[in-house]
């Protein structure tokens, strides 16, 4: 299995040019983010994107942006979805992540809707991968799983920065229910959460060491579920961003890191992790395991130095 990185537009203030030049620059396959908005801009885009040799995971929301509308019923985010994911066929994307649905809604409600939001899906010939994220369906582990136990064949962007936020805690505390995200990850966002936050402020800082030692398990047991399903390509996008994610000075606003030289640093460390966990000859000094998730953090040759990526 090969793994695959993306860029995100989620935080980039250039052009989709500059977008699509920044993959090459910083080795990723790709983008994903929401299409262009006008089927003009769509085409070009395309067309860019095969140009350069780079794929695309087209990022729909419904009824709203990444929080829903909360008066938007069901019917109004099915139509959202439909007419969203059939706009971004333009782009030729490999699949579709979805954040949907809304966490105010009923088990029933929410089975309901993704069971439909996959028929449209499935009649426009792309697959469908519905995010965790919070103010969404997905906004805890104990929904998400009773969901999943009702529509087997729904796939997962996983994001488990959101879950920890949520509860408070590195989710280590609910393996069943990371078992069973894992049977359905179809995508990952590798950004790190901890108990007070869905974004740490660096992930290489040594003091949250813990919580990017969690989130590289769980991407790790991701990983082997997909081997055994047979995937061929695993997609990851490093996805640390502005809008209250990114830690600031408080007067000044000014970041304390630059989420270019992040997502590129994440991106380059979970490119060798896989390497090392999958395509590397077996030492008998430090062999990790092709059968069973690696133990987080005990991969070799991955060093805790801050990232060396250039700053734009």
């Amino acid at each position: 299995m090969k793994l695959k990185t993306f860029k995100t537009l989620w935080g980039h203030t250039g052009s989709l040019d500059e977008a699509m030049d920044a993959c090459r620059k910083y080795d990723f396959d790709g983008i994903e983010g929401p299409p262009p908005a006008r089927a003009m801009e769509r085409v070009v885009f395309q067309k860019g994107l095969a140009a350069r040799g780079l794929d695309f995971i087209a990022e729909i929301c419904t009824a709203g942006s990444y929080v829903p509308d909360r008066r938007a019923a069901p019917a109004e985010h099915l139509e959202s979805f439909r007419r969203r994911a059939e706009a971004a066929m333009a782009c030729q994307p490999l699949f579709l992540t979805v954040v949907a649905g809304c966490d105010a809604w009923t088990i029933q409600q929410s089975v309901d809707f993704f069971g439909q939001a996959m028929m449209i899906a499935d009649r426009l010939g792309v697959a469908a991968s519905f995010e965790t994220h919070r103010s969404r369906s997905f906004f805890n582990p104990w929904v998400t799983r009773d969901i999943l136990k009702q529509l087997p064949a729904l796939k997962l962007t996983c994001d488990f920065s959101h879950w920890c936020v949520v509860c408070e805690r590195l989710i280590d505390t609910e393996p069943e229910v990371l078992a069973l995200c894992a049977e359905r990850a179809h995508h990952v966002h590798a950004r790190v959460g901890y108990d007070q936050g869905p974004q740490v402020p660096h992930p290489a800082a040594p003091e949250y060491r813990a919580a990017l030692t969690a989130h590289e398990g769980w991407w790790t047991q991701i990983w082997h579920s997909q081997v055994a399903r047979g995937m061929a390509v695993a997609t990851m996008t490093p996805e640390f961003g502005p809008d209250g994610y990114l830690h600031c000075e408080p007067f000044t606003g000014k970041p304390v890191a630059d989420l270019v030289e992040i997502n590129a640093w994440m991106a380059t460390r979970q490119k060798q992790r896989f390497d090392e966990i999958f395509n590397s000859e077996p030492d008998k000094n430090n062999f990790v395991s092709r059968t069973k998730p690696a133990r987080a953090g005990r991969e070799k040759n991955l060093s805790w130095n801050e990232p060396k990526t250039e700053r734009l």
